[in-house]
């Protein structure tokens, strides 16, 4: 059975990872001067005490060398090898990933490393590399997944919103006049990952409880004909568990739907988005 790896920015649990053995690769990050990533964590309560508390963690990208140090150690237990990567239009670890593993394929032909582009953030991603571990555990081959993965990642749709605009601001999503009037006036923006992977602003709501409604609404929006592939959503929260719980709940009570898996804005999008930020993955239509 081939091996699936992905990156931290799936924001999967460790007990999700370890369950379906899966491999992962930390994007690291600095914070209040230390360094965390591979080895050195901090708990995301921690992590997002010290972003209230005013402290701007910077965050960095695979590269290629750290890429070919993890899938060189992942091979020598599974000569097959299906990344799924942090989308492209975020980050350059995709294209890290992809180097590597191509350098890895021409010293070593026996190895088949198969590099995908997510196009997906935090549990999008997530919920992206979920699917390919249920295909995977029915015995479908490496190709049979990538594939399926490849003609699939644009119907994993994300909406989200953030509680303050000026972590948006500093990331440079929102102008400076957006993040200073929007937080006076209690605005609120619905964000989405674009076909391209980059996130976009697409409306904005008064109030913190009607943007959490709005989510939903999205998601009625958007299933369409995938809704019975929505056996399973994921909710993913910048510390703000009672916020997952609400939005948990109101997809429930509309969809019928009883499975989820909740789980932290990890350190490296949560450095971009902040603390109270609220993000609900499904399968759709379109985006």
């Amino acid at each position: 059975m081939f091996k699936i790896v992905t990156d931290s920015t799936a924001d999967l649990p460790a007990e999700y990872l370890k369950e379906h053995d899966l491999g992962c690769i930390n994007l690291s990050y600095i914070m209040d001067g230390v360094t965390y990533g591979q080895g050195q964590e901090l708990p995301e309560k921690e992590f997002y005490a010290l972003m209230r508390s005013g402290k701007m963690p910077t965050t960095s990208q695979v590269n290629p060398e750290e890429a070919k140090n993890h899938f060189l150690n992942y091979l020598k237990e599974n000569k097959e090898i299906l990344c799924i990567a942090f989308s492209s239009g975020l980050s350059g670890t995709y294209n890290s990933m992809r180097v590597a593993a191509e350098e890895i394929m021409e010293e070593q032909p026996d190895c088949r490393i198969i590099v995908i582009d997510s196009l997906c953030a935090s549990l999008g991603e997530g919920l992206l590399v979920h699917k390919a571990v249920t295909l995977r555990d029915q015995g479908k081959s490496l190709e049979e997944v990538a594939e399926w993965v490849k003609n699939n990642r644009l119907h994993l749709v994300h909406v989200f919103t953030v509680d303050d605009l000026y972590h948006l601001y500093r990331g440079g999503r929102v102008s400076r006049a957006t993040a200073v009037v929007g937080t006076l006036a209690g605005i609120k923006p619905k964000l989405h990952v674009d076909d391209e992977g980059h996130l976009i602003v697409i409306g904005k709501v008064r109030g913190r409880k009607k943007s959490l409604h709005a989510l939903v609404d999205y998601m009625e929006e958007k299933m369409g004909s995938y809704r019975d592939q929505n056996d399973i959503v994921f909710i993913s929260h910048g510390d703000d568990l009672p916020a997952a719980e609400l939005v948990r709940d109101l997809v429930k009570e509309r969809f019928g739907i009883d499975s989820f898996l909740i789980n932290y804005v990890g350190p490296t999008i949560g450095s971009h988005s902040g603390p109270g930020t609220l993000a609900l993955f499904f399968m759709g239509e379109e985006r």
